[in-house]
């Protein structure tokens, strides 16, 4: 009998912890397929965050790294710098990566580090009770901002993709989300497109995946995801932020589009010794 599908071998035997209608059993599973496809397992090196996915080396099945809360690229870079031939990818949250891991972010994609970046947008701490995350939404309503985020008050949200697309190093900057099975697709394709990137040694790429939190938003699955494409992607549009045009052949060899390498948005007031 032909088989017709079968889990995936970049996921372990452990079931998922996650909330019901939580969004990062499909995003893992994303991962998984994607090492799978590239024959990567055995060389990738992932970096868990700190957070809802701070135990995510039980689910991928390659080695993994778990590094203090923000602190993910960092370690990433360490990782990849030393073993320059591993796909090295981060699994951060909006908390762990635009809060208290602002500063490593912004600098592994300002020094164009050969990394690869899974960014999970639920707009919320998840883990620690609902708090207000950097990426809440104006009026949205945690357990820190119980009348709605004021932004006269609480600031405003910061959209992650479009702020590090301003940056040079940045070679591949992509929003998505897996609200259905088209948006599903397209994650996985960017996630592919992402790691060829790392593979070509192009330099830093980002993929940020909307998702929801049914459990601190109080809502039910369904309506969850509904509330995701009425408000989240209002604030955080769908799209490519960079490197729109590189493109790869069938077997994810470079040919062609801008990357850092040839950035002509720099002064450049010397020669730069390799």
């Amino acid at each position: 009998m032909a088989v017709v599908f079968e889990p995936t071998k970049g996921l372990t035997d452990k079931p998922f912890h996650y909330c019901p209608g939580c969004c990062h059993g499909i995003i893992h599973r994303l991962v998984a397929e994607t090492l799978v496809a590239n024959d990567a397992l055995e060389t990738a090196v992932g970096v868990a965050s700190v957070g809802c996915t701070y135990n995510s080396y039980e689910y991928i099945a390659c080695d993994m790294v778990q590094a203090a809360h923000g602190r993910a690229p960092a370690v990433a870079t360490g990782i990849k710098r030393n073993l320059k031939d591993s796909f090295v990818f981060t699994y951060q949250g909006d908390g762990d990566l635009a809060s208290i891991g602002t500063a490593e972010i912004v600098h592994a994609a300002a020094r164009s580090e050969n990394i690869t970046v899974i960014f999970v947008n639920n707009a919320v701490y998840g883990m620690t009770s609902g708090q207000m995350a950097p990426t809440t939404l104006v009026g949205q309503v945690t357990t820190t901002s119980p009348w709605g985020r004021d932004p006269s008050y609480q600031g405003y949200p910061i959209n992650v993709s479009e702020f590090l697309s301003n940056l040079a190093g940045a070679a591949y900057i992509e929003r998505v989300c897996v609200t259905d099975f088209k948006n599903i697709q397209n994650a996985k394709r960017a996630i592919q497109k992402a790691f060829n990137v790392q593979k070509n040694k192009l330099g830093f790429s980002l993929v940020e995946v909307l998702s929801t939190c049914p459990t601190n938003w109080g809502k039910e699955p369904l309506v969850a995801m509904e509330w995701l494409k009425e408000n989240m992607e209002k604030q955080y549009p769908l799209g490519c932020y960079k490197g729109a045009d590189i493109t790869f052949d069938a077997d994810g060899k470079y040919v062609s589009g801008a990357i850092p390498a040839t950035s002509n948005n720099c002064v450049n007031v010397g020669e730069v010794k390799k």
